[in-house]
């Protein structure tokens, strides 16, 4: 009797654990589906994106009058943003609070118009990256994928991070990192596992789909990495520290900048005017047109030879200033620059090889102004291999935490503080945080002075 009991019992568990795995195969199969046609759509604009990109590089530096357009092409792509584009003007962060809560809509619309604004940026001289505008393209198509699909609220949350992770990936050329990218980027100290295979999906074929159409990304080469020794760790740890205070200057000063302007300029088109002749005159007064663009060569100089100790702080100038006044692209690839020529700046100091230093101030000034450690250390993983793989995952942790809450980011959502001693409310964002602490300072201050009067 216990026997036959036994049996019935175990023939119910077996019935019921083969039936769990039913529904777990039916999600699978789906999101394998939905991140193919996400990454497939991606990639396909990706390339037409970055080979537009190419054709506006070559034409700028070939013709360097198109320098002096730069304000008009920028009050134009302001004015078309500000009479079309509604909400796409929040670029990235309206993506990221879409995430994190379910709120608005992203308009498929933001991807012509970032498409647009960011080639009229690179082909007039402005000085931005790429990263932005792949991530609206993906996200903008998944967002209408997901409305023809009828999607609830949780897969809209996926396939939007299937947007980021194949916009990133199509970009760069690492699927890895961009499969982490759009996991970590919307909550600090918080990761959604839930949409792994739909974001590894979306990023693998979107990479794919993107280099089928001949696309080349730079990859650079680490050319001699130190052994591990107590001063060499020191050293890294020092460099580490400098990356994260470096990427939380470029996102304050950006910040800052767009705070400036949007009160000083209500209108957005007067606004990159504006911008586009401080860029040129910043052109003149260096002296150098090294700063416009993506700067890629820049990059490619920190691992090869010694810059000139002030370029990573010039980029961050022309930057900011760029983006701080309404043009579009990217703030990723500005960011390998500051990153890389920094790391270059302290290699004489630390007496450590050019090319293994900007390779981590690379990625750990990328991990600073991201909030995403994970993902950088990946990128470094999937750009550079694995040599020296203990100082990438060091400098990419103490980056990030030294950066403090603050990154380009402001509506990313500080899922946990970056230190117990740091209390920091409930579903706050960056841009919440930033403005509590303004109030608490002031309210503080205030007290203080009227307590000195009296």
């Amino acid at each position: 009797m216990c026997k036959n009991n036994l049996k019935k019992e175990k023939s119910i568990v077996f019935f019921k654990t083969k039936n769990l795995s039913a529904p777990l195969s039916i999600s699978f199969l789906k999101w394998v589906f939905i991140g193919t046609i996400v990454g497939s759509l991606t990639g396909l604009v990706g390339a037409l994106f970055l080979n537009s990109l190419e054709i506006a590089t070559a034409l700028r530096n070939n013709k360097p009058w198109l320098l002096f357009l730069l304000p008009f092409g920028g009050a134009l792509v302001s004015f078309l943003y500000s009479k079309y584009g509604k909400s796409s003007s929040k670029g990235n962060n309206l993506i990221i609070e879409k995430i994190n809560t379910n709120n608005g809509d992203i308009p498929l619309r933001m991807a012509s118009l970032v498409f647009l604004g960011t080639f009229v940026t690179h082909l007039f001289g402005g000085s931005a990256g790429r990263e932005g505008t792949g991530v609206q393209i993906g996200s903008s198509i998944s967002e209408a994928i997901g409305r023809l699909l009828k999607l609830d609220k949780i897969d809209t949350k996926i396939i939007l991070m299937c947007g980021i992770s194949s916009g990133f990936s199509s970009v760069f050329g690492t699927p890895l990192a961009g499969t982490i990218f759009g996991l970590e980027v919307a909550a600090l100290g918080t990761m959604s596992y839930q949409a792994l295979i739909p974001c590894f999906t979306s990023a693998f074929v979107g990479n794919l789909v993107t280099i089928s159409f001949n696309v080349h990304h730079s990859h650079y080469s680490i050319l001699e990495v130190p052994n591990i020794t107590y001063v060499v760790v020191l050293k890294i740890i020092i460099a580490a520290i400098l990356f994260g205070l470096v990427s939380k200057l470029f996102s304050e000063l950006t910040h800052k900048l767009k705070d400036i302007f949007s009160d000083k300029f209500k209108n957005t088109a007067i606004r990159s005017m504006i911008g586009g002749f401080i860029v040129i005159i910043l052109t003149y007064l260096i002296g150098t047109r090294d700063y416009l663009g993506l700067s890629l060569p820049l990059i490619s100089n920190s691992f090869t030879e010694s810059v000139n100790p002030i370029t990573f702080f010039n980029k961050i100038i022309f930057t900011s200033f760029t983006l701080g006044t309404g043009f579009q692209g990217g703030e990723v690839t500005p960011l390998f620059v500051i990153g890389s020529t920094f790391g270059n700046t302290l290699s004489s100091i630390l007496n450590i090889s050019p090319s293994f230093l900007a390779a981590l101030g690379l990625i750990g000034v990328f991990a600073g102004a991201t909030n995403a450690p994970i993902t950088s250390f990946i990128l470094g993983l999937e750009l550079f291999g694995s040599q020296g793989i203990e100082f990438m995952f060091m400098t990419c942790a103490i980056s990030y935490i030294f950066s403090g809450h603050s990154g380009i980011y402001i509506s990313q959502k500080i899922g946990i503080s970056k230190s117990t001693l740091i209390k920091v409310p409930k579903e706050s964002t960056l841009a919440h945080y930033k403005s509590n602490n303004s109030n608490t300072y002031l309210k503080n201050n205030t007290k203080e002075q009227k307590k000195s009067c009296s």
